[in-house]
């Protein structure tokens, strides 16, 4: 098989943000499914942060991951990746300095692209999972992120939820992270193509969208006119696997009781305990002053 460097998958990506076609993207969480994504055609792909806490803590989604578990495993994968991938690098493990630190790691495990996200992670307890920190410590991730990449090929998508505040300050943020440099913006939160005009028509740089399978967001053709470059519409193979794995191991030990129709997402919630953890951080975070 032959082989391509990371820098030409970059410039791969590049074209495919310059493109007038949104691709959507396959869900690659090791090696395999890497190769196995390139050979069905996918022209590009993603190495989402929740699948990562699945598939190395069998944790749920609580910025549980640290950077060097995340860099592992985009290491493994961009070693044989023969399709560019984006790395989802949460909220870049921290503050700015932690930002720098997460784009050269990244950029050495052989990622094409990485989103900054401006969530406030780890959630805060008490607060919710989509508190958003200021713009102005936005700003400084995405410029901290353009400072630490050393391929000007890699590039760095701004992150934000669009379902949280009000159309008015998400153009803001956009914006603003649009005018710092960032090469993309990465929204999840986008409701419907009326929610999704009203920013893009405001932006210039190629939009991404995480969309978890919104039928409102199903149109391809419509979207491209829209600036979406990039679509993810979740991660149903890695979920995939996980059932098949179940199944398998209970076919194997002949085990029938009423555990044997549980979907996915019921399977990936009682193996992650996430009961256990909303338990420890009540007993542990709730600190009082």
């Amino acid at each position: 098989m032959s082989r391509i460097s990371h820098s030409a998958l970059r410039r791969n990506f590049r074209e495919l943000l310059a493109s007038n076609t949104s691709f959507e993207t396959a869900s690659v969480f090791d090696p395999m499914s890497a190769r196995i994504a390139a050979d069905l055609g996918f022209e590009v792909g993603i190495l989402g942060g929740s699948v990562a806490s699945l598939q190395v803590l069998a944790a749920p989604d609580f910025a549980l991951i640290t950077l060097s578990e995340f860099v592992e495993q985009a290491t493994r994968i961009g070693r044989v990746a023969q399709l560019p991938f984006i790395a989802d690098a949460d909220h870049g493990y921290g503050n700015a300095l932690n930002v720098m630190r997460t784009v050269e790691e990244l950029e050495r495990a052989g990622v094409a692209a990485l989103t900054i996200e401006d969530t406030l992670l780890p959630a805060q307890f008490g607060r919710k999972s989509t508190d958003l920190i200021s713009i102005e410590e936005g700003i400084g991730k995405v410029k901290a992120a353009l400072e630490a990449r050393v391929d000007p090929e890699l590039s760095i998508i701004a992150r934000t939820n669009a379902g949280v505040l009000p159309v008015q300050d998400i153009i803001e943020r956009t914006q603003a992270y649009e005018n710092a440099g960032a090469d993309g913006i990465c929204m999840v939160g986008i409701k419907d193509f009326d929610h999704l005009e009203q920013i893009s028509e405001k932006l210039t740089v190629p939009l991404m969208l995480v969309t978890y399978g919104n039928p409102k967001l199903s149109d391809s053709e419509r979207l491209a006119k829209l600036g979406v470059r990039i679509v993810v519409a979740g991660h149903a193979a890695y979920f995939a696997s996980i059932k098949a794995t179940y199944d398998s191991l209970r076919a194997q030990r002949k085990v029938t009781h009423s555990t044997e129709n549980l979907s996915a997402t019921e399977l990936t919630h009682t193996y992650t305990l996430p009961e256990s953890y909303v338990a420890w951080a009540e007993e542990f975070m709730d600190v009082k002053e």
